[in-house]
Protein backbone atom coordinates (compact mmCIF):
# COMPACT_ATOMS: atom_id res chain seq x y z
CA UNK A 1 0.00 0.00 0.00
CA UNK A 2 3.26 1.82 0.71
CA UNK A 3 6.50 2.99 1.29
CA UNK A 4 8.60 5.02 3.97
CA UNK A 5 11.14 6.96 1.99
CA UNK A 6 13.84 9.26 3.90
CA UNK A 7 13.76 11.03 6.89
CA UNK A 8 12.12 14.96 6.75
CA UNK A 9 14.00 16.65 9.27
CA UNK A 10 15.01 15.50 12.46
CA UNK A 11 11.81 15.24 14.54
CA UNK A 12 10.99 11.39 13.01
CA UNK A 13 8.87 12.53 10.48
CA UNK A 14 9.39 10.17 6.78
CA UNK A 15 8.38 10.74 3.62
CA UNK A 16 5.84 8.01 2.41
CA UNK A 17 5.10 6.77 -1.00
CA UNK A 18 1.52 6.25 -0.59
CA UNK A 19 -0.44 3.78 -3.27
CA UNK A 20 -3.83 4.93 -1.87
CA UNK A 21 -5.80 7.74 -2.16
CA UNK A 22 -5.11 8.06 1.71
CA UNK A 23 -3.16 5.21 3.36
CA UNK A 24 -4.30 6.55 6.77
CA UNK A 25 -7.80 5.51 6.04
CA UNK A 26 -6.67 1.97 6.55
CA UNK A 27 -5.43 2.58 9.94
CA UNK A 28 -2.89 0.17 11.27
CA UNK A 29 -0.30 -1.09 8.69
CA UNK A 30 2.29 -3.89 8.50
CA UNK A 31 5.35 -4.32 7.03
CA UNK A 32 7.05 -7.53 6.01
CA UNK A 33 8.69 -8.90 9.39
CA UNK A 34 5.20 -8.30 11.13
CA UNK A 35 5.63 -5.17 12.57
CA UNK A 36 2.83 -2.82 12.71
CA UNK A 37 2.67 1.09 12.27
CA UNK A 38 0.17 3.90 12.57
CA UNK A 39 1.21 7.02 10.10
CA UNK A 40 -0.48 10.92 10.88
CA UNK A 41 -0.28 13.01 7.52
CA UNK A 42 2.18 15.97 8.44
CA UNK A 43 2.63 17.65 4.98
CA UNK A 44 2.26 16.43 1.67
CA UNK A 45 3.78 13.07 1.21
CA UNK A 46 5.70 13.62 4.90
CA UNK A 47 4.14 11.47 7.84
CA UNK A 48 5.00 11.30 11.77
CA UNK A 49 5.13 7.06 12.45
CA UNK A 50 4.12 5.52 15.52
CA UNK A 51 5.26 1.99 15.95
CA UNK A 52 2.72 -0.44 17.86
CA UNK A 53 4.73 -2.51 21.06
CA UNK A 54 2.34 -4.64 22.83
CA UNK A 55 -0.59 -2.35 21.59
CA UNK A 56 0.56 0.64 22.30
CA UNK A 57 2.26 3.38 19.59
CA UNK A 58 6.09 4.68 20.13
CA UNK A 59 6.64 7.00 17.95
CA UNK A 60 9.23 7.49 16.22
CA UNK A 61 11.27 10.75 17.73
CA UNK A 62 14.41 11.44 15.64
CA UNK A 63 16.47 11.63 12.32
CA UNK A 64 18.34 8.31 13.27
CA UNK A 65 14.84 6.13 13.86
CA UNK A 66 13.52 7.31 10.65
CA UNK A 67 16.40 6.62 9.16
CA UNK A 68 16.30 2.83 9.86
CA UNK A 69 12.38 2.54 8.43
CA UNK A 70 13.49 3.96 4.91
CA UNK A 71 12.58 1.40 2.02
CA UNK A 72 10.11 0.05 4.87
CA UNK A 73 7.22 -1.42 2.23
CA UNK A 74 3.51 -1.01 4.42
CA UNK A 75 0.90 -3.62 3.54
CA UNK A 76 -3.17 -3.88 4.83
CA UNK A 77 -4.74 -7.28 4.83
CA UNK A 78 -6.54 -8.01 1.92
CA UNK A 79 -9.51 -8.59 3.60
CA UNK A 80 -9.92 -4.87 4.75
CA UNK A 81 -9.63 -3.44 0.98
CA UNK A 82 -12.72 -2.60 -1.02
CA UNK A 83 -13.79 -4.43 -3.63
CA UNK A 84 -12.64 -3.61 -7.59
CA UNK A 85 -15.08 -1.81 -10.12
CA UNK A 86 -15.44 -3.77 -12.91
CA UNK A 87 -12.53 -3.77 -15.28
CA UNK A 88 -10.25 -3.07 -12.59
CA UNK A 89 -8.08 -5.52 -10.30
CA UNK A 90 -6.12 -5.60 -7.60
CA UNK A 91 -2.51 -6.78 -9.42
CA UNK A 92 -2.07 -8.90 -6.78
CA UNK A 93 -5.04 -11.22 -7.70
CA UNK A 94 -3.67 -11.60 -11.04
CA UNK A 95 -1.00 -14.02 -9.87
CA UNK A 96 -1.48 -17.26 -10.13
CA UNK A 97 -4.17 -16.94 -12.93
CA UNK A 98 -3.62 -19.36 -15.96
CA UNK A 99 -3.17 -17.81 -18.88
CA UNK A 100 -4.63 -19.04 -22.41
CA UNK A 101 -4.54 -17.43 -26.16
CA UNK A 102 -7.55 -16.44 -27.72
CA UNK A 103 -7.95 -20.03 -29.03
CA UNK A 104 -8.25 -20.93 -25.69
CA UNK A 105 -4.58 -22.62 -26.27
CA UNK A 106 -2.93 -22.77 -22.56
CA UNK A 107 0.04 -20.39 -22.65
CA UNK A 108 1.30 -20.88 -18.84
CA UNK A 109 0.19 -18.94 -15.61
CA UNK A 110 1.21 -15.59 -14.64
CA UNK A 111 4.06 -15.92 -11.84
CA UNK A 112 4.88 -12.17 -11.39
CA UNK A 113 3.13 -8.04 -12.58
CA UNK A 114 5.77 -5.37 -12.95
CA UNK A 115 4.86 -1.74 -12.43
CA UNK A 116 7.99 0.50 -13.29
CA UNK A 117 6.21 3.92 -14.15
CA UNK A 118 4.76 3.35 -17.93
CA UNK A 119 2.10 0.70 -17.21
CA UNK A 120 2.05 -2.76 -15.93
CA UNK A 121 3.15 -5.81 -17.47
CA UNK A 122 2.67 -9.00 -16.71
CA UNK A 123 4.88 -11.87 -16.56
CA UNK A 124 3.83 -16.10 -17.58
CA UNK A 125 5.65 -18.92 -16.50
CA UNK A 126 5.70 -21.46 -19.52
CA UNK A 127 7.27 -24.89 -19.05
CA UNK A 128 9.93 -25.47 -20.99
CA UNK A 129 10.12 -22.10 -22.51
CA UNK A 130 11.57 -18.67 -21.19
CA UNK A 131 8.85 -16.56 -19.84
CA UNK A 132 6.34 -14.39 -21.62
CA UNK A 133 6.38 -10.67 -20.32
CA UNK A 134 3.13 -8.57 -22.10
CA UNK A 135 1.77 -5.30 -21.28
CA UNK A 136 -1.37 -5.29 -19.28
CA UNK A 137 -3.19 -3.58 -21.46
CA UNK A 138 -6.91 -4.09 -22.77
CA UNK A 139 -5.74 -4.75 -26.22
CA UNK A 140 -3.04 -7.33 -24.97
CA UNK A 141 -5.34 -8.85 -22.24
CA UNK A 142 -8.65 -8.70 -23.29
CA UNK A 143 -10.07 -10.99 -20.66
CA UNK A 144 -9.63 -11.29 -17.35
CA UNK A 145 -11.58 -13.96 -15.08
CA UNK A 146 -10.50 -13.52 -11.69
CA UNK A 147 -13.51 -16.00 -10.22
CA UNK A 148 -12.05 -18.33 -12.78
CA UNK A 149 -8.29 -18.19 -12.27
CA UNK A 150 -7.42 -17.52 -15.90
CA UNK A 151 -7.17 -14.33 -18.17
CA UNK A 152 -7.08 -14.57 -22.03
CA UNK A 153 -3.77 -13.16 -23.58
CA UNK A 154 -3.23 -11.72 -27.27
CA UNK A 155 0.00 -10.83 -27.84
CA UNK A 156 0.76 -7.67 -29.92
CA UNK A 157 2.48 -8.09 -33.29
CA UNK A 158 5.86 -7.60 -32.34
CA UNK A 159 5.63 -10.78 -30.49
CA UNK A 160 5.79 -14.09 -32.28
CA UNK A 161 4.63 -16.98 -29.79
CA UNK A 162 5.66 -19.93 -32.07
CA UNK A 163 4.32 -23.56 -31.82
CA UNK A 164 7.78 -25.00 -30.43
CA UNK A 165 6.89 -22.59 -27.49
CA UNK A 166 9.64 -20.17 -28.13
CA UNK A 167 9.18 -16.10 -28.22
CA UNK A 168 10.08 -14.39 -31.61
CA UNK A 169 10.25 -10.76 -31.15
CA UNK A 170 11.66 -8.35 -34.05
CA UNK A 171 10.38 -4.75 -34.42
CA UNK A 172 10.03 -5.40 -38.50
CA UNK A 173 9.29 -8.71 -39.39
CA UNK A 174 11.42 -7.94 -42.98
CA UNK A 175 14.10 -7.70 -40.79
CA UNK A 176 16.04 -11.00 -39.36
CA UNK A 177 16.28 -11.52 -35.50
CA UNK A 178 20.26 -10.85 -36.25
CA UNK A 179 19.80 -7.69 -38.33
CA UNK A 180 20.96 -9.34 -41.14
CA UNK A 181 24.69 -9.00 -40.28
CA UNK A 182 27.09 -12.51 -40.64
CA UNK A 183 29.30 -12.44 -37.06
CA UNK A 184 32.41 -11.40 -39.46
CA UNK A 185 30.83 -8.59 -41.31
CA UNK A 186 30.27 -5.28 -39.79
CA UNK A 187 28.91 -2.82 -42.74
CA UNK A 188 30.47 0.05 -40.80
CA UNK A 189 34.21 -1.44 -41.05
CA UNK A 190 36.36 -1.16 -44.31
Amino acid sequence: MGVIGRPHGVRGLVHVTSYAEDLTAYGTLTDPKGRQFVLRWRGEAVAEVAELVEGAEVKVKDRTAAERLTNTRLYVERARLPEPEPDEFYLADLIGLAAVDVQGTPLGSVVAVHDYGAGASIEIAREGAPALLMPFTHACVPEVDVAAGRLVVEPPGEIDVAPDNQVMATLDPAIPADGGLRPDHDENRP
